[in-house]
């Protein structure tokens, strides 16, 4: 399976390397030696859970036990003539081994990856991954492996599969072929079939802390204050700070932070300008960063109102700003009913195609309006 050059691929983070390019997983070594103490009993099961928020390494995790996979050895898991073998003690794999090689260039024979398709007819990635990709799977596991071993199949993600695809999954972890391991990486595991994920062992991957953020970070060429402050926004997903970095998040969260400072009292020409920032034709990737910002700064705004105030500040003046608008816990609660019903509003209009410059101002008339509701003395 190849991803031509000039194809985005749906499985790839936003300025960030695609994850069969990312050998180094940071902050899930608790996930990683729960595999590895499965692999070492020599019975390990066929079907795999990976959950966990967006950006977290999901999807690295997967790549990295497929490499292992298909580059070891069934016999390393089992005894030998001599006995046991030492198990392994990590997942890496040598850069030049040829499966790491094969499976950087999709040409691994062992591997099959389930994601969002190429539309032909209309130049766009499709929404869902269809029951026709899932299909596919009867000719892989049809075909006799090389080495009589392993075949391991990569879904990303498993909440993307439509109804028909994830019952047509399910059949194949009811019966798996032998030698089949499939890993499933899943943002939303609750959102998936019951059954799908009785039938998994899970893994779970949790937000990066300071320091595994700050490691992550670092060879995407973000350090020092720039990696703090991406850090307080990501709320631990790597894959949230690259797509700030890369679109420009901090300047926008500044904007968002500014508007809020002068509520209530809406600063329009700065509204409008914000607002103008997220239209035409190119910017949906802005809107979609704006929208996950929006949802970030009132969250630590609510967090704020609970004894959680923002450290480190990742826009000037945010503490005192929200300090000011969400003084306690009733505060708070109002906040967080803003959350819901502004960005459900948001996020419902695009996906009716309204014009995201009025949906942008929209949802800042909202909070301003949300603002004046705050009791005065709070102010």
């Amino acid at each position: 399976m190849t991803a031509p050059d000039d194809r985005p691929e749906a499985d790839a983070a936003p300025g960030c390397p695609h994850p069969r390019h990312t050998a180094a997983l940071f902050g899930q070594e608790a996930a990683e030696r729960a595999f590895l103490d499965a692999f070492a009993t020599g019975r390990l099961p066929h079907g795999w859970l990976i959950a966990g928020p967006r950006g977290v390494g999901k999807a690295t995790l997967a790549w990295r036990i497929a490499r292992f996979l298909l580059a070891t050895p069934e016999a390393a898991a089992e005894g030998g003539l001599f006995g046991a073998p030492e198990p392994p003690a990590t997942l890496d794999i040598a850069p030049d081994h040829p499966v790491a090689r094969r499976l950087a260039a999709l040409s691994e024979s062992r591997l099959m990856l389930l994601r969002r398709p190429w539309d032909d007819k209309t130049k766009r990635l499709k929404q869902a991954i269809t029951v026709d990709e899932v299909r596919r799977l009867g000719a892989f596991f049809g075909m006799t492996a090389a080495d009589g071993g392993r075949r391991v199949v990569i879904v990303d993600a498993a909440d993307e599969m439509t109804p028909s695809a994830a019952n047509a999954l399910l059949k194949l972890l009811e019966e798996p072929p032998a030698g089949a391991v499939l890993l499933l990486v899943s943002h939303r595991p609750a959102a998936l079939l019951a059954t799908i994920r009785s039938r998994c062992r899970v893994l779970r991957c949790a937000p990066l802390g300071a320091a595994a953020m700050a490691a992550a970070l670092a060879p995407l060429g973000i350090d020092g204050a720039e990696a703090a402050t991406l850090a307080a926004l990501a709320a631990g997903s790597v894959g949230t700070a690259a797509a700030l970095a890369g679109g420009d998040g901090t300047a926008l969260y500044r904007d968002l932070v500014g508007l809020m400072a002068r509520a209530p009292g809406l600063d329009r020409p700065a509204a409008l300008a914000l607002a103008e920032s997220v239209s035409g034709r190119g910017a949906e990737a802005r809107f979609d960063l704006l929208a996950t910002l929006a949802e970030t700064l009132l969250a630590r705004l609510a967090r704020s109102g609970l004894g959680a105030p923002p450290t480190p500040e990742a826009a000037p003046g945010e503490a005192a700003t929200f300090a000011r608008l969400c003084p306690d816990a009733a505060a708070a609660r109002h906040w967080a009913g803003v959350q819901q019903a502004a960005l459900a509003r948001l996020r419902a209009g695009r996906a009716v195609n309204l014009d995201p410059a009025a949906l942008v101002l929209d949802m800042v008339l909202a909070f301003d309006r949300a603002a004046a509701a705050v009791p005065q003395e709070a102010r």
